[in-house]
């Protein structure tokens, strides 16, 4: 059982400089045998009573199509998971991340449905990065390239994996963040979620935390405008969430701007 029992968070998103439509999505809500409850941009929970999932999703395609990809996952994941509390209520307690994996074949399964019914949203997809607390772990979920870091006793690291051959020659070693940045190839994702794909492969983990723990989720538009040091920097600094998730936001806008930028910012303990 960890001792961070209270978990604090601050969201905020804000619309690319070139772009008419916002695709990107976030939630946050609370879930336990009761049901799900959605929750506001900035709050305080405490784990015993209930656990509590925080997610971004960036959606692609053309017309309105990539803000209904993003926006349908996170209504669908809200719907699924408190199928576990229900479950546990009846003697069963499946495994969280088998759940998840359950609920992403799914989910990629049902924007794949809705993406071919119509001319406008025939292809669309979106990314998705998910962080759910429960007493014992986080159980992190990601698809594509939205991004989850962890700040610990002043060290960020990203927890996530960016679905994309260059992020994979960058933790290898074999180019730096500054060539990783102007890849060519960066923006090709081989996982995302729908897109006519037949499956998709996201990436589980589960990790403990403890108090003083600092995470962010955040789409594309963020890393556009800030370094990892830079984001690491704020993370370490920030007096609070909500702090941390503005200095984030108004920096990464300032910088680039040009993509949508969502940012969660959530505090342990």
């Amino acid at each position: 059982m960890t001792d961070a029992s209270t978990i604090s968070w601050a969201a905020a998103t804000r619309s690319g400089s070139r772009k008419e439509t916002n695709d990107d999505s976030w939630t946050v809500f609370s879930s336990n045998p009761d049901g799900v409850e959605l929750l506001p941009e900035k709050g305080e929970g405490v784990i015993s009573q209930h656990d509590l999932v925080f997610a971004v999703s960036d959606g692609m395609g053309g017309g309105n199509a990539g803000d209904l990809a993003s926006s349908l996952i996170l209504e669908r994941m809200a719907a699924i998971i408190p199928e576990t509390f229900r479950s546990a209520a009846l003697g069963f307690f499946p495994d969280s991340i088998s759940l998840l994996q359950d609920a992403l074949k799914e989910i990629h399964e049902h924007i794949n449905s809705v993406g071919e019914a119509t001319a406008n949203s025939r292809g669309m997809a979106a990314t998705l990065a998910l962080a759910w607390f429960a007493p014992e772990n986080i159980y992190l979920a990601n698809v594509g390239d939205s991004r989850i870091y962890r700040c610990r006793d002043g060290t960020t690291e990203q927890i996530s994996k960016d679905h994309n051959v260059a992020w994979s020659q960058l933790k290898r070693g074999e180019i730096s963040e500054v060539e990783y940045r102007a890849h060519p190839r960066r923006a090709a994702l081989f996982e995302v979620i729908g897109g006519g794909h037949p499956v998709v492969h996201p990436y589980f983990a589960a990790i403990p935390y403890q108090k003083g723990d600092r995470f962010l989720i955040c789409s594309d538009g963020l890393i556009d405008g800030l370094w990892n040091r830079q984001i690491g920097n704020a993370l370490a600094s920030s007096e609070s969430a909500e702090q941390c998730c503005a200095d984030l936001l108004n920096k990464a806008v300032e910088n680039s701007g040009v993509d949508d930028t969502t940012v969660i910012v959530i505090q342990a303990g």
